[in-house]
């Protein structure tokens, strides 16, 4: 510390690291999910009102009553938002990646995903590749962990 006052008004920070394990349930719906994705098929729960909610939901969102109305959705859809990570993050892939959240064909919500099969060392090509309303398809790994690592999308060519 300096020799400096502090203002008593002054917001205080504190920095620190956290590594954190654990191992938590996954609940009825999202092992359902993750059972499909290792099956190479999308689920979507349907709401009262008709939406289909992808990733799967328990609850409606909007009213919170419960959802139990399964229905398999396409596996193409159109992105909604993407973005290009060029920073390295504790526990993620090592950069470059590309993330897109998708509206799958079928569904009222977008899913979240890595983009592959995109040039990403150039920023400019990569925007381009990965504009809002480009279509992609979901691809699955041929042995699938049982995670949301069991799939990812590729542009529809």
């Amino acid at each position: 510390m300096t020799d400096q006052t502090i203002s008593p008004e002054a917001p205080l920070f504190y920095e620190q690291t956290w590594d954190l394990q654990y191992r938590h349930a996954l609940g009825a719906t999202t092992s359902r999910f993750l059972r499909g994705l290792a099956e190479g098929r999308i689920w979507g729960t349907r709401t009262e009102e008709g939406r289909v909610l992808v990733p799967p939901r328990s609850y409606d969102d909007r009213t919170h009553t419960k959802v139990d109305d399964w229905v398999e959705v396409g596996t193409e859809g159109t992105i909604e938002m993407s973005t290009v990570v060029y920073e390295h993050f504790t526990g993620l892939p090592k950069p470059p990646y590309a993330l897109a959240y998708v509206l799958l064909d079928g569904a009222d919500t977008a899913l979240v995903g890595y983009v592959r099969g995109v040039g990403l060392t150039d920023q400019g090509s990569a925007v381009k590749a990965l504009t809002i309303g480009s279509r992609v398809k979901a691809v699955f790994a041929e042995q699938p962990t049982g995670t949301a690592a069991d799939y990812w999308f590729e542009p529809l060519s």
